[in-house]
Parts: C-alpha cells; sequence; structure tokens
C-alpha cells in the first residue's frame, strides 16, 4: 500500500471515531452516579498510620512489593501520592493540634467521574456498584485521566512503551465489591477506620457520628458534595485542608463546566494518531532509499 492511501485510511477512521465519541462526550454530562452505589466512610479520627490496608491492597491486587516494608514508619517523611505500584498510600499530618493525623489515600470513587467523561476511547465505567474501573485493553495511553482528576489520583505505568496502562484502586471490583463483599483495605483495618456501606446511609453514619461527639470531628463530610459527590467519604477532626485536601473543589461535578466543548476534543484527540503516524513516515521516508516518488520508476506511477 502506497504511504499516501495509508495515510487517508488512517484520517478517514480518525474522523469516524471523532464523530461517535463526540456524542459521547457531549451524552455524559448527564450522568448522575447510581443511588444505591456502596462506598466508603473513613474516619481519620480513628487512623494510627500502621499501613495494614496498604498491605492488604498490595496482596489482593497482586502489586509488586514496596521499596519500603509496611512496617516502616520512615515512609512518613515525605507525602506519597498513588502510584502503578501502591492503590493506596496513608500519609502523616502534623496539624499543631495535638497528636497526628494520618490519611488514607486512594480513588475516590467520584459519582460524576471526570476521568470517565475526559477518555475519548471509554476506556473507564463506572459500575452500579460504586466504582470506577478500568479497562487497559482499549486504552491509548493519551493521559488524559490523569490531568481531569480534581484528586490527582491515577498513576501511569512507565514500565512498557508500548503496552500503555493507567493503575488505580478499582474498589476491588471484580475480586469483591461485585460479589458484594467489602474491598480489602476495610476487612484488614484494626482501628475500625473504614465503614464499608450504601453511600447514602455512609452519609447519615458521618452526621450522626458529628452530631453525637461535636468536639471530635470537624462539621463536615468531604467527599458528600465535592465535585458531585464521591464513594469514599472523609471524616476529621481538623479542617480538611490542614491534612492535604483541596477544599477548594466546587460541588459542581467537573462536567458541568466543560460539557459544551467536550465534543471537539476527541476529534482533536482522534486525529493526532494519524498525525503522528503522517509525520514519522515523512520523517524516515528516505531511510530506506525510496519513497513515493520511486512509483514512476516501478511502472506504477508516471509523470
Amino acid at each position: 500500500m502506497k504511504r499516501r492511501d495509508f495515510l487517508k485510511g488512517c484520517l478517514m477512521c480518525s474522523a469516524a471515531a471523532a464523530v461517535g465519541t463526540g456524542s459521547k462526550a457531549q451524552a455524559a454530562g448527564s450522568f448522575e452516579g447510581y443511588p444505591d452505589a456502596m462506598g466508603v466512610l473513613v474516619d481519620l479520627t480513628r487512623c494510627v498510620g500502621c499501613r495494614s490496608c496498604e498491605a492488604a491492597c498490595n496482596k489482593e491486587q497482586r502489586l509488586p512489593e514496596p521499596d519500603v516494608p509496611f512496617d516502616d514508619t520512615s515512609v512518613f517523611e515525605e507525602k506519597r501520592r498513588p502510584t502503578e505500584r501502591a492503590y493506596t498510600v496513608v500519609n502523616k499530618y502534623e496539624t499543631g493540634q495535638g497528636e497526628p493525623v494520618y490519611r488514607k489515600i486512594q480513588c475516590n470513587h467520584c459519582n460524576e467521574p471526570a476521568c470517565l467523561t475526559s477518555c475519548f476511547v471509554n476506556a473507564y465505567t463506572k459500575t452500579k456498584e460504586g466504582a470506577v474501573i478500568y479497562n487497559p485493553k482499549i486504552c491509548v495511553g493519551c493521559r488524559n485521566c490523569m490531568i481531569a482528576c480534581p484528586f490527582n489520583v491515577p498513576g501511569y505505568s512507565y514500565s512498557s512503551a508500548f503496552n500503555p496502562v493507567v493503575k488505580k484502586c478499582i474498589f476491588c471490583h471484580d475480586t469483591r465489591l461485585k460479589n458484594g463483599r467489602p474491598p480489602a483495605c476495610v476487612e484488614a483495618c484494626p482501628q475500625e477506620v473504614l465503614t464499608f456501606g450504601k453511600r447514602a446511609d455512609l452519609i447519615k453514619l458521618g452526621h450522626e457520628r458529628i452530631r453525637e461527639t461535636p468536639t471530635r470531628y470537624y462539621d463536615k463530610i468531604y467527599g458528600e458534595k465535592e465535585v458531585g459527590g464521591t464513594g469514599w467519604l472523609y471524616l476529621s477532626s481538623v479542617p480538611f485542608d490542614k491534612v492535604g485536601f483541596d477544599t477548594t473543589l466546587q460541588n459542581e461535578p467537573i462536567i458541568s463546566n466543560v460539557k459544551d466543548f467536550l465534543g471537539m476534543v476527541p476529534m482533536v484527540l482522534a486525529i493526532w494518531p494519524a498525525l503522528f503516524t503522517g509525520v514519522h513516515l515523512l520523517s524516515t521516508k528516505n531511510k530506506d532509499g525510496h519513497d513515493d516518488h520511486d512509483d514512476s520508476h516501478n511502472g506504477t506511477g508516471g509523470h
């Protein structure tokens, strides 16, 4: 096949893909989660930083052993974020108000996930159980989801240049959640920091704890309303900005701000592979000693 025919075919396929994904992106703005979705209430006043949740996640998801053992507290000397080798991490915060506060970080499983609406190949799915899961087989490695996530959660695997994979907590969906079981981190927590249940019930429970012990808790459930609400909800003894939470996030889902132009984004991203292929072929056309003009010498073209 001639280069010009190959490129023409790529551009036609990309244009067709752009039309389909554009419609999907615009329609995504109407999604409002699932009313019976499950969630986890994280009570930071109970956490002692034992990292049992990290160890349980590592085992359940068959992740590589960490560079620093799970019983080594030196990891608290710096702030960490989830990576391709650790879907959840615990950080320590000195707030100046008595004992330090430990915070567990993982994908928050938003009701209306920005990662999902930013993905032009539909690699993400919000399940009826509440999990935001990811299909690596169709991911093209654009990493739009990493930019879109308001919580800076998805990690990217750089272990293979030919197999782009985004890594993050999937709520133990395949092995536990879809079978009605709580995620591994919840079962492993010895301090009952994590409570698993229906999101609506967890919100009621959180407000009950605040109402019953107002001196113990800061009067807010983080995740109840942020960016449309999240499946993982937090209680704290101190204002949330003191333990690393972004308290500037809006209550409206991020999609509400961008749904009018999202239809254009997939078109640009869908055409990009064909354009990249064209640039690559043009830059290498002389390396094999001939290009499309050679067709005239082979009897397939003429002047």
